[in-house]
């Protein structure tokens, strides 16, 4: 579709994968040799990805110090997501570590539940769009995208990237910038469904160099805003 389609403007995911659950805490018993309570030093509390509480004394555990966002939200390990579980997941969650619920608590607690409630919030913006959640799954596979990285892209590509630059840069009306934001969204629609395919057979790669396109995808999208709120 993008091939080409930029000069004439005429112009989701399906990957299967265990969706996002309905918001229901999956807290496990905790494994043998996890660290004691930092509160009352009682055996099974455990910092994990998920939010964790002391069984003896429901003390707020530390965040882990390095989450894995699709434990935590409960998600499998899939470019496939369901949004409204996921979105179901993040309110859960907030409501267990907000911190206006451990105002009265020790400031230790305190600080856990600031550390545990920003954490959520990354793990949400990052699971929730196509780009970042592609570009995270590459990261638990050891690869990213560097900056500087476009010698290698399709130059075609690029080429109509700066045609509809250039279109947008020159449209004078509504009708005219709805029409470029919806040639946009169906090159971003499209290429989620190439990453979900390529995400899916396992070819990092390919997924690598699709997530290098959506970046400039996105960042049209972007500009569109901007133009529609500045207009």
């Amino acid at each position: 579709m993008w091939r080409g389609a930029a000069r004439a403007l005429c112009r989701v995911w399906g990957a299967p994968g265990r969706p996002c659950s309905s918001g229901r805490g999956n807290a496990a018993s905790a494994p043998t040799g996890a660290p004691c309570c930092w509160n009352c030093g009682g055996q099974g509390a455990h910092a994990g990805g998920d939010p964790q509480f002391c069984p003896a004394c429901q003390a707020l555990q530390p965040p882990s110090p390095d989450p894995d966002f699709f434990r935590l939200m409960d998600c499998g390990h899939s470019f496939t997501v369901d949004v409204q579980n996921l979105k179901r997941r993040y309110q859960h969650l907030q409501r267990l570590v907000h911190p206006d619920n451990f105002s009265q608590k020790s400031q230790t607690e305190r600080d856990f539940s600031e550390q545990h409630s920003t954490m959520v919030n990354e793990a949400y913006k990052t699971l929730l769009t196509p780009l970042s959640r592609g570009l995270y799954l590459l990261k638990l596979k050891g690869i990213e995208i560097s900056e500087g990285t476009d010698s290698d892209m399709d130059l075609e590509f690029l080429g109509e990237i700066m045609e509809v630059n250039e279109k947008l840069s020159e449209a004078q009306s509504e009708a005219e910038t709805k029409e470029i934001e919806a040639f946009i969204r169906a090159g971003e629609k499209e290429l989620t469904e190439d990453l979900g395919k390529a995400f899916k057979q396992g070819d990092l790669q390919r997924a690598k160099e699709l997530l290098k396109k959506m970046k400039y995808i996105v960042n049209l999208d972007e500009k569109v805003k901007l133009k529609k709120t500045s207009s």
